[in-house]
């Protein structure tokens, strides 16, 4: 690939640099009067580039420009991101990707680099891998999604494939892995949304959904593909329904090296943001009681994170799962209900006290929790009645309304503030803007796996782990814990966005020495900082 000349080398997006091509350049791969005669540096580029961006009106705007930028001109596409990371950020992902995911049949191209599996054709599987992946040096990682649960907007089909593609340019922007060695996924399994089956400009499969063991024999179809045509790479699930999330999760997690961000992502985010609170609170994680506002694919997955931390903080697993309720659209969780997920079964409540309870500030007054995180994408659900009920008996309760994007908020950050006279401990899912409240500027954490998956990806792939522990997972909890100051008034208990690559970094040493110590890693390292240092792809030109 890195000797195409002419109109090919233009057309490529890994190696096309535009007028950043030099004269020399421009002679040895035959581009003379294929390009005007001006010459720009890379830098030169993005001013201009940023420029023209910062004329567009709205982030979708902006999304629809990036990508084009992107599908032209993959190294101007990073070094512009990298420049203006905590503005650009939410513009390539959430919470503007809802934009891009929900208009992608009407903005439709012809450019794509994913790999389009149809769940009624097993049998294209192979080749579909093989020719998505050739323009590519080798495959590393794979971001799979059905489209079926995506970002608090539910099934959206094919559109879910700007997910993965989003994902992937988040893991390269944060961590600083390889563009070149990744690949987005994209399984066309049909939809249940109405508005897409009668939709005629929708450019996916217009039926129902596969399920059962029909759906996961395809998937077991897929699986042992990838895994022939991409020996040792990380399988990335993202935005499964409700009812396969974790199952493939489970099916797979002990004979593949593999992870599910929305169940493990999002948890480990938590893990670290409760360490935090522990810290400020000076309050074993142990001692805290967890009310979690949304049972589905990530509250599940979020409380049995935190109770593995608590496992390995020296709890039995029968006392750390009695710090726990969650509460779904039926009320508490209790082990009387009928159609309980897995994940819920493990984790409903066995006392009679609790039977029938549906209002939440009833239940705060009765669980007493001294942490609440809401998962439920259902606006304005933390109340002010419910927020006073946590301060009435806690001096510093945290309360956590990460459900994105922000108008699927619990609660908003200065609502929570004001109405707890400044003592709640707060973290969204969507950016926040500090909060002005009695001569406190309080800075509002970001629950944004933007912060944890890629460093957590890049440090499987440098280690070449054959699977993905749990001492991976809470090491890298651990790490984010370990990067904020608590104690200035109106500490942020997460570090910033617009520090993901010093934070990304952190995190991949973490999960490579973790990967080491469990004894899987299977590619031999001596110097960890080293082999991170020398891993990372950096967005420059190459002579």
């Amino acid at each position: 690939m890195s000797d195409l000349k002419g109109k090919a080398r233009l057309e490529n997006p890994f190696l096309n640099k535009g007028l950043g091509f030099t004269e020399q350049e421009r002679e040895f791969y035959g581009l003379c009067g294929l390009l005007p005669g001006k010459t720009r540096t890379l830098l030169e580029q993005v001013a201009l580039e940023y420029e023209q961006l910062s004329e567009l009106s709205d982030n979708y705007a902006k999304n629809k420009y990036l990508m084009s930028l992107y599908h032209s001109n993959r190294i101007l596409f990073y070094r512009l991101i990298e420049e203006h990371i905590e503005e650009l950020l939410p513009v390539i992902y959430t919470p503007t990707i809802a934009d891009s995911v929900m208009n992608y049949s009407k903005d439709f191209g012809e450019k794509t680099e994913a790999a389009f599996l149809d769940s009624d054709h097993p049998e294209w599987i192979q080749s579909a891998l093989l020719e998505a992946s050739k323009s590519l040096e080798q495959v590393d990682l794979l971001v799979i999604t059905d489209g079926e649960g995506i970002l608090g907007i539910g099934d959206w089909g094919v559109g879910g494939v700007m997910i993965a593609v989003g994902k992937l340019a988040v893991y390269t922007v944060a961590s600083g892995i390889d563009p070149r060695r990744v690949l987005p996924v994209v399984i066309d399994n049909g939809t249940s949304r109405e508005e897409l089956l009668n939709d005629p400009n929708y450019v996916g499969k217009k039926k129902p959904r596969l399920t059962g063991e029909a759906y996961l024999e395809f998937i077991d179809k897929f699986v042992e593909e990838a895994k022939k045509a991409f020996p040792g790479v990380l399988f990335h699930w993202e935005d499964f329904g409700r009812e396969n999330a974790s199952v493939i999760l489970e099916r797979y997690k002990k004979q593949l090296t593999t992870f599910n961000d929305d169940i493990q992502g999002t948890g480990v985010m938590m893990a670290a943001a409760t360490h935090a609170v522990s810290k400020v609170t000076q309050t074993k994680l142990a001692n805290h009681r967890y009310l979690i506002f949304g049972a589905g694919t990530a509250g599940v997955g979020v409380a049995e994170q935190i109770k593995l931390e608590l496992v390995l903080a020296g709890m039995s697993e029968e006392e750390a799962r009695n710090q726990f309720y969650l509460i779904d659209r039926n009320g508490l969780i209790t082990s009387d209900m009928t159609d309980l997920t897995v994940g819920q079964q493990k984790l409903a409540r066995e006392e009679a006290e609790f039977l029938g309870l549906t209002d939440l500030t009833e239940i705060i007054e009765r669980v007493k929790p001294t942490i609440l995180i809401g998962t439920s994408g259902q606006p304005g659900a933390f109340t002010k009645e419910s927020v006073l009920a946590m301060c009435s008996y806690q001096e510093r309760p945290a309360i956590m309304p990460i459900s994105n994007p922000t108008h699927l908020a619990e609660a908003k950050a200065e609502d929570l503030i004001q109405w707890s006279d400044g003592k709640a401990l707060v973290v969204t899912g969507s950016p926040s803007k500090p909060v002005q409240y009695k001569g406190v500027s309080y800075q509002i954490g970001q629950a944004n796996n933007a912060l944890l998956y890629p460093g957590l990806g890049l440090g499987i792939v440098i280690s070449k782990a054959k699977r993905v522990t749990e001492g991976m997972l809470s090491s890298a909890a651990n790490s984010l814990g370990e990067l904020q100051d608590l104690e200035s008034p109106g500490a942020s208990l997460l570090p910033p966005v617009k520090e993901v690559r010093r934070v990304s970094q952190a995190v991949t040493e973490a999960v490579v020495e973790a990967a080491i110590r469990d004894q899987v890693n299977t590619r031999p390292i001596s110097d960890v900082k080293r082999a991170v240092q020398e891993a990372i792809w950096k967005a420059a030109y190459e002579e």
